[in-house]
């Protein structure tokens, strides 16, 4: 589901200027960077704008977002999206649930989600993926048994990496194809990012108090669009903006689906345990 990539992004440092097409290794992506913290997230979601043929009279729900691990254990994503829609005279909930865990080393990622509408599993895509030979190979355990190949992607924190890496060198644009299990597990997709960038807190921030210690911290403006393939001549499929702090927290979220569009405001923020990688 588009709903998610907002976190699951995935970075390599030569994407950055151009389309990459070459990848430095997992192994140096994860030397090359840390500072990633490990952290819970709450949005309050609503809806900003609605085309008239969406027919969506309301849109409103919530975001968790639990980000846990290390460069040396591995990563593990534990994400929730709810909402419940009006449409006409009917209002449905519907509910992602999604868990990955992404050994940047080892170029290995793991997913698996569900969807439900109104308490009624819809869907249900469990897999592996791994980077094998400059290519992604893909083994899907549901809905059904089946094993693809994809062009050479990168997985969602290698990307947060790139992200924070080209934010922090003052670099502004980059693309880049992304995997992260989303949809039915079995295609990547294209992306272009554009940093910002760094500003202050604005008066009126909607949501930076509820940063914490962050409050009063720099972000980036971040803007990724998402394309299904890698002629970026049109319009994406999906965009998102949002303001990005160095240790990877994300908040005040715009994510944009051409019909409609939701906003997405910081709430809660509780910091996780941090896991120390031996030095060698």
């Amino acid at each position: 589901m588009a709903m998610k990539r907002i976190f699951l992004l995935a970075l390599n440092a030569t994407a950055l200027g151009g389309m990459a097409t070459t990848t430095m290794t997992s192994a140096a992506a994860a030397q090359g960077l840390s500072g990633l913290v490990p952290h819970r997230a709450v949005y309050n979601l609503e809806l900003k704008d609605a085309a008239e043929k969406a027919g969506i009279k309301s849109m409103y729900g919530r975001m968790v977002y639990e980000f846990s691990g290390s460069a040396c254990e591995g990563y593990k994503v534990n994400f929730r999206f709810v909402t419940e829609t009006e449409v006409g005279e009917e209002k449905r909930v519907s509910d992602q649930r999604s868990t990955t865990f992404e050994d940047v080393l080892g170029e290995r990622f793991e997913f698996e989600s569900q969807s439900y509408t109104d308490d009624r599993l819809d869907k249900q895509v469990q897999g592996l993926a791994e980077d094998r030979d400059g290519k992604v190979t893909v083994d899907l355990t549901a809905p059904d048994e089946k094993q693809v190949e994809l062009q050479p992607s990168r997985f969602p924190t290698e990307h947060m990496l790139e992200l924070i890496k080209a934010a922090r060198s003052g670099k502004h644009f980059f693309e880049a194809r992304m995997f992260d299990g989303s949809d039915n597990g079995d295609k990547s997709v294209y992306t272009t990012t554009v940093v910002g960038s760094p500003t202050d807190v604005q008066p009126g921030d909607p949501d930076a108090s509820a940063a914490g210690k962050l409050k009063n911290e720099k972000t980036w403006p971040v803007t990724i669009a998402y394309f299904n393939d890698e002629k970026a001549d049109g319009l994406p499929t999906y965009s998102m903006s949002f303001k990005l702090y160095d240790n990877g927290v994300s908040r005040d979220l715009t994510m944009d689906y051409g019909d409609f569009a939701l906003s997405g405001r910081l709430v809660k923020l509780d910091f996780l345990p941090e896991t120390k990688c031996p030095v060698q």
